[in-house]
């Protein structure tokens, strides 16, 4: 009963979600639904950070694709360690709604090994100079190299779009160490994870890009990668000017993952550089690219003057953190061989 209650709560919490409406579980269809059965059946809830994305279905189910045949489904790395990596990337992008919810579900986890050495190397690895191979056997570095892209990637959405706690805004300071007891019971893995694959019908095969190397060698995580990156670079073409999308990309393609700034103005000089009805746009994918903790009211509302529509903000939100993570994931890739 408690734990029903608990997820009920989690639920809720959709309620909060921050500049943009989600999808009713009732009111979804096509894609969408077809998207939250799996994720409440192998998830055991419809999670936010995943339901989120409902606005767009493509932006929907890549995100999902890419969460469960890494994090979730059943492959040579343990559930422990990829709860590691995603705690520790978590804290590296100052995302603390995701730091509580997979902090609560790696200490859920009996017997996990020791998870110090891969959440050092998730967090070091935001930053391209504390970038180092991976301290895993070779067979598991692509379950956990895409944990880490991944979690580059849901970190930039949730900053935006979610609060800080996955507890519904009701709930008071003095109930969350129990309430945080009890949904890192509901949040415990089972055993035996998802059979891998399971979720790339959702949306077409995609060629393997030349920055998705590292997955090669497990089908299941480069084809969900592939598939991802192909329906997010289709809904930036669609909700992302061309000129942002050049900007962010050259920003990002010098970038080492180092903070750009203690203020926002860091961001001033090259979005100057843009035309001024694309400047709210390009302040936005930029600052979600590289320092989404610094997105504010004032910079969402100013976009969405030029582009109300919920569809357009999430497209170009899962657009600018795809492109971010990607950028990780040349340096995680090449941090050097595959330490045993």
């Amino acid at each position: 009963m408690v734990a029903g209650l608990v997820r009920f709560a989690v639920r809720r919490s959709l309620n909060d979600t921050r500049h943009i409406g989600v999808v009713k579980r009732r009111h979804a269809t096509g894609l969408v639904a077809d998207v939250y059965r799996q994720v409440e059946r192998e998830f055991g809830m419809l999670a936010p950070p995943t339901a989120m994305h409902s606005a767009s279905p493509e932006a929907l189910a890549a995100s999902w694709m890419i969460l469960r045949e890494t994090l979730l489904a059943q492959g040579a790395a343990d559930r422990a360690s990829k709860e590691a990596v995603a705690t520790g990337v978590s804290e590296a992008n100052s995302c603390p709604y995701c730091v509580d919810v997979h902090g609560m579900t790696l200490a859920s986890i009996d017997d996990a090994p020791d998870p110090v050495p891969l959440t050092r190397w998730a967090r070091n690895g935001a930053m391209a100079r504390g970038a180092v191979a991976p301290p895993c056997l070779p067979g598991q570095a692509p379950e956990l190299i895409g944990v880490a892209v991944a979690f580059h990637y849901y970190n930039r959405v949730v900053n935006v779009f979610l609060r800080d706690s996955p507890f519904p805004s009701h709930v008071p300071e003095s109930a969350k160490p129990k309430a945080r007891q009890v949904l890192g019971g509901v949040l415990r893995p089972a055993p035996t994870g998802p059979r891998p694959g399971e979720s790339l019908g959702f949306l077409p095969a995609a060629p393997l890009p030349d920055d998705l190397w590292w997955a090669a060698s497990n089908r299941f995580v480069a084809d969900a990668f592939a598939r991802a990156y192909a329906a997010v670079d289709v809904v930036g073409a669609r909700s992302v000017p061309a000129g942002v999308r050049a900007l962010v990309r050259g920003r990002l393609s010098v970038w080492d993952g180092r903070p750009p700034g203690l203020s926002r103005s860091w961001a001033n000089a090259p979005v100057a550089t843009l035309p001024a009805a694309e400047q709210p746009a390009g302040r936005l994918a930029l600052t979600i690219a590289m320092a989404s903790y610094q997105v504010d009211e004032d910079m969402v509302a100013a976009f969405r003057e030029t582009a109300p529509e919920d569809s357009t903000l999430l497209e170009l939100a899962s657009w600018a953190s795809m492109s971010a993570a990607r950028r990780v994931s040349t340096w995680l890739a090449e941090a050097g061989p595959v330490a045993a």
